[in-house]
């Protein structure tokens, strides 16, 4: 399906000139492009979406949104694609 889901950033990098960040999405931690919020900071929630942060959210709304998901029957669901998935820095670049 492919939703926008929350995730805790627990370390922040560079990859090639482009600012990484290891995110945990409920036990899943995946590499994802910080790019477009130099303001994020490790601790802080963000929204990504297929390997991108695109917002900075507060920790009660990202929890929200997993409860959420998860009433939903839809994070399991995320939670496996993104198990599923692995993003590389400047691999769709021209």
């Amino acid at each position: 399906m492919c939703l926008a889901v929350p995730g805790k950033v627990e370390r922040i990098f560079e990859d090639r000139g482009t600012r990484m960040g290891k995110v945990n999405f409920g036990g899943v931690v995946k590499d994802v492009c910080l790019a477009y919020l130099p303001e994020i900071a490790v601790g802080d929630y963000t929204i990504v979406h297929v390997g991108f942060a695109i917002s900075k959210v507060d920790e009660e709304s990202a929890q929200e949104t997993l409860r959420t998901f998860e009433e939903l029957g839809l994070l399991e669901e995320e939670l496996e694609e993104l198990r599923e998935t692995e993003f590389e820095p400047g691999a769709n670049a021209d």
